[in-house]
């Protein structure tokens, strides 16, 4: 008996070892992940990790989707991970209830998307037509403001919303030097785009916009119809390309935009009709004109490049319009090249309801 109790111990012995060496080696072989309750969020000048109010309540991951990528450009190697983690809706509004930090019907703070806005200023060449005030062009400098904002709309990530404001002033002289121009305009077009990622340093955006524009020019030397509106309503064809790539080191993004009305409507008077008529004595026929692309052409173009400069990304650019109608037996055109320069910031915008979740950012006033 006391043989079989001690080869009984012995085997029972062995047999923990094993098992102990098994696991060491199982745990030696798995690779280190990202911690579950970590939000990777990847931007142009930097990669900054989000961590959520209540770590509790990130415990259950659905998917882990993990993209690896190494470039080779002049002997460097360049890596990119993305990390995407989607949470246990159930676990995550019911911790969050119960921790009270908002109702258990509002999404988590993954679902939350940034907006990324630009604001920029610019100076350039103008060239213009217009020969309701003269049949002479005219050329100069003038100014530009815009302020753009991009942010996705659809929780899959494929479409998004843009928003531009324009704004320019400028004054052109004709030929002898003896009168000006004087113009000023205003626009705004906002747009939706479908993404799509053939690399994952590309992005190309496909889609259209709507673009409304008010503006006048005013002619010095004119002493009857010395001025001239302008008003348009365009549907717009527009496409994205945005490119991200390192320079030693540094990331960079270059977008290059295009936009081309095909449909829309406009204002104009008819020729030697002056103003009074319209509006004083009522002469509005053929005022409003359906525009298409055989009496109205244009394009604007945009070129620009974001790249870090300390705590701040700028973004430097160009930008070109070509506008040209022939409408009522008149040839307008106006040509601008404007020199861009502004900065660059990437925020989270919330809001009424959302306002609950405050709580998961410092702010300086609630």
């Amino acid at each position: 008996m006391k043989n079989l109790k001690h080869i009984f111990t012995t085997f029972g012995l062995l047999l923990s070892l094993t098992i102990e060496a098994q696991v060491s080696e199982a745990t030696d072989t798995v690779a280190p992940q990202q911690p579950a309750d970590t939000i990777v969020l990847h931007n142009v000048s930097d990669s900054t990790a989000l961590q959520p109010a209540d770590s509790t309540a990130l415990q259950q991951a659905d998917t882990v989707a993990q993209l690896s990528l190494q470039r080779s450009d002049t002997s460097k190697v360049y890596e990119r991970h993305v990390v995407t983690r989607k949470r246990a809706q159930v676990t995550t509004r019911e911790t969050n209830a119960n921790a009270g930090n908002f109702s258990g019907d509002e999404p988590d703070v993954a679902d939350l998307r940034s907006i990324n806005e630009g604001t920029m200023v610019g100076f350039g060449a103008y060239r213009m037509k217009d020969t309701y005030l003269s049949p002479m062009a005219y050329q100069g400098y003038g100014y530009r403001y815009m302020s753009e904002r991009m942010r996705f709309i659809s929780s899959d990530y494929k479409y998004s919303r843009q928003n531009i404001v324009n704004v320019d002033l400028s004054s052109t002289l004709n030929g002898a030097e003896n009168a000006n121009f004087l113009s000023a305009f205003v626009d705004y077009s906002f747009g939706y785009h479908y993404r799509f990622l053939p690399d994952p340093f590309l992005k190309i955006l496909v889609g259209g916009s709507a673009r409304g524009m008010f503006g006048m020019v005013y002619n010095t030397r004119n002493g009857n119809n010395p001025m001239t509106i302008h008003g348009d309503i365009d549907l717009n064809l527009s496409v994205i390309g945005i490119y991200e790539f390192r320079v030693k080191n540094y990331p960079f993004a270059v977008r290059y935009q295009l936009e081309s009305p095909f449909a829309g409507a406009l204002f104009s008077p008819v020729y030697n009709q002056s103003y009074y008529e319209i509006f004083s004595l009522g002469n509005t026929a053929e005022i409003f004109k359906l525009a298409s692309i055989g009496n109205k052409f244009a394009m604007r173009n945009y070129l620009t490049l974001d790249f870090p400069v300390s705590n701040m990304t700028l973004r430097v650019g160009y930008f070109g319009m070509l506008y040209t109608t022939y409408i009522n037996n008149l040839d307008r055109y106006i040509i601008s090249n404007n020199v861009m320069l502004g900065f660059v910031k990437e925020y989270i915008a919330f809001g009424g309801r959302e306002m609950r979740r405050r709580n998961l950012f410092n702010s300086a006033y609630y």
